[in-house]
């Protein structure tokens, strides 16, 4: 009975660190990831998407999400413990051994799969691109500057794959959508990025931030007003109702918002436009779905 007990406490911290480890604590990632997903599917399915795939997509975004942390923590294992930002993560500590974190990613990457084989055989094609993206993007930044852009590829390619599951076609809304959230990816995780600027040049970690230099804020704000634009196009060519630009106006405010945040670097007021993101993908997804009510 003792014996028992006292082993309760180490099953759970490594529970806990498991947790940690897929950012369960910290659910900015999965809004993010879902928001895009969410666009797709409504529009996609002119504004009553299939119960159903709904739901395997709300789920496949907590795993992809999860497995995408496992990996990009995996890959950054080295470096995160140089990173006053990412330095007590479990794999960086040591809590959890590299060889269990591979186990739990192929796990959820497993259980994935098996929600997207219950989809058609177009959007199981898909599937196979979004894990070679998983995989590459948390090496991208050793290679190129660009690794936000990457990332909003690896999140991005949600929106045709939920189009195939829904309509079983890739109309070109999906592919300004992809293109809308690549955009919208790399501005958001560049102000992620304006966090860890001073370590990642000390360690030499590359990323838009240091690409952009001291016109990081006002390209921030370009790709900013190139992916409204982009949504713009597609509401022109969906033929949205005033709900839907409503609800680009509320982006636009936020975008604004997050540009008076960034406006002197400072690493706090930037992860909190980063986090301000959510708000402003929120307020797309309800002007598309209210859009597709019917006329009262």
């Amino acid at each position: 009975m003792t014996t028992r007990t006292s082993q309760e406490p180490i099953f759970l911290q490594r529970w806990l660190n498991y947790a940690l480890l897929m950012r369960f604590d910290k659910p900015i990632g999965f809004f993010l990831l879902l928001w895009p997903t969410l666009w797709a599917l409504w529009i996609a399915g002119s504004g009553y998407p299939d119960t159903f795939v709904t739901l395997v997509f709300v789920i496949g975004v907590i795993l992809m999400r999860a497995a995408g942390c496992i990996i990009n923590d995996y890959a950054d294992r080295n470096i995160d413990i140089k990173v006053s930002r990412t330095q007590f993560r479990p794999l960086a500590t040591g809590k959890i051994k590299p060889k269990q974190a591979l186990v739990l990613c192929s796990v959820i990457c497993l259980l994935a799969f098996v929600l997207v084989l219950t989809m058609n055989w177009l959007t199981v094609l898909l599937s196979f691109v979004a894990v070679l993206l998983a995989i590459i993007y948390p090496f991208m930044k050793r290679y190129t500057y660009m690794p936000q852009a990457f990332l909003g590829l690896a999140f991005g390619w949600a929106v045709p794959m939920a189009f195939a599951a829904q309509s079983g076609i890739l109309p070109q809304s999906s592919w300004l959508l992809l293109t809308a959230t690549v955009l919208w990816t790399t501005a958001y995780d560049s102000m992620y990025a304006m966090v860890d600027k001073e370590d990642d040049l000390r360690i030499g970690v590359k990323s838009t931030v240091i690409l952009f230099g001291e016109a990081d804020t006002l390209i921030i704000g370009a790709i900013q007003v190139m992916f409204l634009l982009t949504m713009v196009i597609i509401g022109t060519k969906l033929e949205m109702s005033w709900y839907y630009y409503g609800g680009l106006l509320a982006a636009a405010g936020f975008a604004t918002y997050q540009q008076y945040l960034i406006r002197d670097r400072d690493p706090e007021q930037c992860m909190k436009a980063f986090q301000n993101n959510t708000w402003l993908g929120a307020s797309i997804f309800f002007g598309i779905v209210i859009n597709y009510l019917p006329s009262q």
